[in-house]
């Protein structure tokens, strides 16, 4: 199934079952099973199976189990069990079709939020 990530309450990006990442119905990378992010078709970075984010294969970031999403250590957003994303607190988004209570699911809207929103200052 796939997951569909609103963004103030409009369709802004999916990620498909098969990884495929769409930004405004628009292929824009993909998302792979052992984490890798590319854009374009190039890597970009990764979101690890423990929650690290590396872009470039430097580390910038973290998802937590919790869906707590840090930025060099800092929290700067979460991704809630049932689909809420916030952004320093307030809400930002949803994301919907999937249990956002599975940790992969939440892994792969932090790589969307990540690599493709350019809001959480990454």
């Amino acid at each position: 199934m796939s997951i569909t990530i609103r963004k103030s309450g409009s369709r802004w990006a999916e990620v498909e079952s098969n990884g495929t990442i769409r930004i405004s119905g628009s292929r824009v990378g993909e998302f792979e099973s052992n984490g890798t992010v590319r854009r374009d078709g190039s890597r970009v970075g990764e979101v690890e199976s423990n929650g690290t984010i590396r872009r470039s294969g430097s580390r910038c970031g973290e998802i937590e189990r919790n869906g707590t999403l840090r930025r060099d250590g800092s929290r700067c957003g979460e991704i809630e069990d049932n689909g809420c994303i916030r952004r320093d607190g307030s809400r930002w988004g949803e994301a919907e079709g999937v249990s956002m209570g599975d940790y992969d699911n939440k892994r792969k809207v932090a790589a969307v939020i990540v690599f493709f929103s350019g809001e959480f200052g990454y």
